[in-house]
């Protein structure tokens, strides 16, 4: 294990220069030198929605707005629009001078490549023999690295004019003459720096010949932070977010009443990202896991507060609810068959490959003797799809669709007597009807699925009975 720790930070955090490097950079998680870190860096807040599509609202960026439209010119507008926002970005960072009209080439360069390329693959596929599908997943790839050389080149670039030896990474493949896979991208770019008195900023998006997005979309940058983190061997990996990994959303329950968690595991990880918190993308934890790399997620604005530790064996010394966390916009798909019983394995093989066939993200499911329910996080157009191909599937099958949301209680160890019960009755108290729910034999989670308009006082009513009930302190436990 080497001395050095992995650290990302998030587009929020990139935001704001100063707080970044006065709080991050210049003050090591474990007060050691300045350097033995890399940084993996986000773009900046919102690029990546310009680039791509608005990830919560999906509003069309210059990406979705080329996909959509081939003999439309909306995206070459949205393009500019974008250059004038990063060069806003450069001029708030650099001032007037060299550095500013050095950092306006350099993305002015990447934003004029792409649009050469854009413009040359529209007229390419006026032709019929050419098809702009066989090409969108490429130009995806190229549109998001944008975002993350774009930050990465300024922070490097500030660093070394506040007194950083700092040095930036290009991951993204820009013109490059050879296609390579992650692994063997990452393992070059980094064999011949001295980490002992040079400080890395290395891009978020890492292109490979495999494509990172294809698999991750939008986590891309979560993937690379892993994978560098366990091909350098590092001692800890680092997120570094604008909020603490907490009990609950401090927006419905309150500043006051949330805590740090502190310290909890990779198995609550993943349940946290099933239900799209942004903790960590399971495949990115997965190798940290693997290698016995421990995760830590800070919040930037608070740099004297440790965190949250996660790993791969912590387990609470007393058995609690960690955290409140769900999600709404979930939709259920409910199948009712009498000829169900006694052959669910087979109506639920059938479900699954029309699931699958729609790439519907599977949150959580019932089954009894003769109806299956899959909460699907997805849009009602996809819903609307998958419910007529199970309609043609399950020709005698009953079919219905509902919008819903689902809360759950989270902990590295939930196994108290009645703690189910006190979680309905807390519910109950406030006239919340439970539509299911279920509790895994791993004594991890709890899943409520209740109305959408029920969301926010059942998170409420849970954290209230759960976790508040107790007096944690400055975290539920301390992390070292």
């Amino acid at each position: 294990m080497q001395a050095h720790t992995v650290e990302k930070v998030g587009g929020t955090s990139m935001s704001d220069y100063a707080a970044l490097r006065d709080n991050v950079i210049l003050k090591p998680v474990h007060q050691h030198s300045l350097y033995q870190r890399i940084f993996v860096v986000s773009a900046y807040g919102g690029i990546t929605n310009q680039l791509l599509e608005h990830k919560k609202t999906g509003r069309p960026g210059v990406f979705a707005l080329f996909a959509n439209g081939i003999n439309d010119d909306s995206w070459r507008e949205a393009l500019q629009q974008l250059k004038q926002d990063m060069f806003a970005i450069n001029a708030e960072l650099f001032g007037d001078g060299t550095q500013l009209v050095q950092a306006n080439a350099f993305i002015g360069e990447r934003l004029d490549d792409a649009e050469g390329c854009l413009l040359g693959l529209q007229q390419l596929c006026q032709h019929g023999h050419f098809s702009l599908d066989a090409h969108l997943a490429t130009v995806r790839e190229m549109l998001a690295s944008i975002g993350e050389a774009h930050s990465a080149w300024n922070t490097a670039q500030l660093l070394k004019r506040d007194g950083v030896n700092a040095c930036f990474v290009d991951l993204t493949g820009w013109r490059a003459d050879k296609h390579m896979s992650l692994d063997e991208r990452i393992e070059k770019a980094f064999a011949g720096l001295d980490l002992g008195t040079q400080l890395p900023v290395a891009t978020g998006y890492a292109h490979s010949e495999q494509g990172l997005m294809s698999t991750f979309d939008r986590g891309y940058s979560e993937m690379t932070f892993s994978r560098i983190a366990v091909l350098t061997k590092a001692r800890e990996a680092i997120i570094h977010k604008e909020f603490h990994l907490s009990s609950a959303d401090p927006r419905l329950v309150g500043e006051a009443n949330v805590v740090p968690i502190g310290r909890t595991n990779y198995d609550v990880a993943d349940q946290l990202a099933n239900l799209g918190m942004e903790a960590i993308h399971p495949r990115a934890a997965k190798g940290l896991r693997q290698n016995g790399i421990p995760l830590r997620v800070k919040n930037t604005f608070e740099p004297e507060h440790a965190g949250t530790l996660i790993t791969g064996d912590y387990v609470s010394d007393t058995p609690c609810v960690e955290i409140i966390a769900g999600a709404t916009g979930m939709y259920a798909i409910e199948v009712f068959d009498q000829e169900m019983t006694g052959s669910v394995g087979r109506y639920d093989r059938e479900i699954l490959a029309v699931l699958g066939r729609f790439k519907a993200n599977i949150v959580s499911k019932d089954v009894n003797a003769n109806t299956i329910t899959h909460y699907l996080s997805t849009n009602l157009k996809t819903v609307k799809r998958i419910r007529r191909a199970l309609e043609e599937q399950c020709a005698e099958a009953e079919i219905n669709q509902r919008k819903v949301a689902i809360v759950s209680a989270i902990g590295s160890d939930m196994q108290i007597s009645g703690m189910l019960a006190k979680a309905v009755g807390a519910l109950a108290e406030q006239q919340i009807n439970v539509q299911a729910m279920h509790q895994s034999m791993r004594q991890v989670d709890m899943q409520f699925v209740v109305d959408e308009d029920d969301y926010a006082g059942a998170i409420k009513s849970l954290h209230r009975c759960l976790v508040e009930v107790h007096d944690h302190g400055r975290a539920i436990c301390l992390a070292s």
